[in-house]
């Protein structure tokens, strides 16, 4: 059923279940998984922060094809960036299946943060797993 499997990491617990959670369809399947991390500064710092969390990320995880992506967002946007930079990336490596976790924010806190879950299910039109945070 799926073929290739993207999942949006930001080194969150939420984020590390949906890695989890990625990990085991993408077994289940023999499908490709993709692990992306999107930064929204330009410093080299900033690079360096994203690409040490993929790498520790793909050590983590026993899949059978494993590739990672580092990829770059306009702050300006804000979480607008963020989606637009994964759903980009979800078009480009022709992912059926997007995983990402979500914070699970209500009220006045959603409304002035953003979902960049949220912003995905209008972006992406592959299917998109959302994995809440444990309890």
């Amino acid at each position: 059923m799926y073929k290739k499997i993207m999942v949006a990491i930001d080194g969150s617990e939420t984020a590390q279940n949906a890695l989890e959670e990625a990990e085991n369809i993408a077994n289940s399947y023999n499908a490709g998984l993709c692990i992306v991390h999107c930064i929204t500064g330009e410093e080299a710092a900033d690079k360096a922060a994203g690409q040490a969390l993929l790498e520790k990320s793909e050590e983590s995880v026993n899949a059978l094809s494993i590739e990672t992506r580092l990829l770059e967002a306009n702050i300006a946007y804000g979480t607008n960036g963020i989606s637009d930079a994964i759903g980009d990336a979800v078009k480009d490596w022709g992912a059926d299946l997007l995983v990402v976790g979500t914070a699970n924010r209500r009220g006045l806190e959603r409304f002035v943060v953003g979902s960049v879950a949220e912003q995905l299910v209008s972006l992406v039109e592959s299917s998109i797993l959302l994995v809440r945070p444990q309890k």
